[in-house]
């Protein structure tokens, strides 16, 4: 087994002057095996788990506190979790969803922590939007370019909703499309 791959690291929106209208965390990672395959279930020991977690999850927290001072002095500040159709229960436990096969184990569990922290946050901090999005099955090196669609048709949802006004949501999930029910 590989070191899981990288489709980016926390990463902040530009700063001016000592203030910032938004901030993003990027997809995170997903492991995988040299091949491209996925880490068998058996394999997925809590050591890997922690790994993911520690970018997937605890990125996103270090984000917020870490941009929170600035966040707070913005007219329309927001933040922005990228997040994953592949975190939803109700997809994966149905037969009849393509996200049904997807078999890894870490990847999901760590974007549903993801949308846990966003609806949280968004309570916590109600003077700034702070919502989830899934880019969709974009070719990244997180999948090996298998997604099916290219970084600026993801990167369009991301963009979108770090744009959002004061009176925009909070707490949500969208995706290309609008709102995706958690």
């Amino acid at each position: 087994m590989r070191a899981p791959p990288v489709a980016g690291g926390a990463r902040g929106s530009p700063c001016w002057a000592g203030r910032t209208s938004s901030t993003g965390q990027t997809s995170g990672i997903e492991p995988r095996q040299a091949d491209g395959g996925f880490i068998p279930a058996a394999e997925v020991t809590a050591d890997l788990a922690l790994r993911v977690f520690d970018t997937n999850v605890f990125g996103p927290i270090r984000m917020l506190h870490a941009f929170l001072p600035l966040l707070q002095r913005s007219a329309a500040p927001a933040v922005v979790n990228v997040g994953s159709g592949a975190s939803l229960m109700r997809e994966l436990s149905n037969p009849e969803s393509p996200a049904h096969f997807y078999p890894d184990i870490t990847y999901p569990a760590s974007k549903a922590a993801v949308s846990m922290l966003t609806v949280q946050y968004a309570k916590a901090y109600p003077g700034i939007r702070i919502n989830a999005v899934d880019p969709g099955f974009t070719a990244t090196d997180l999948n090996f370019h298998a997604g099916h669609q290219t970084i600026e048709q993801g990167a369009e949802i991301i963009v979108r909703m770090a744009q959002i006004g004061p009176d925009g949501p909070s707490g949500g999930f969208f995706d290309a499309r609008g709102v995706i029910p958690w």
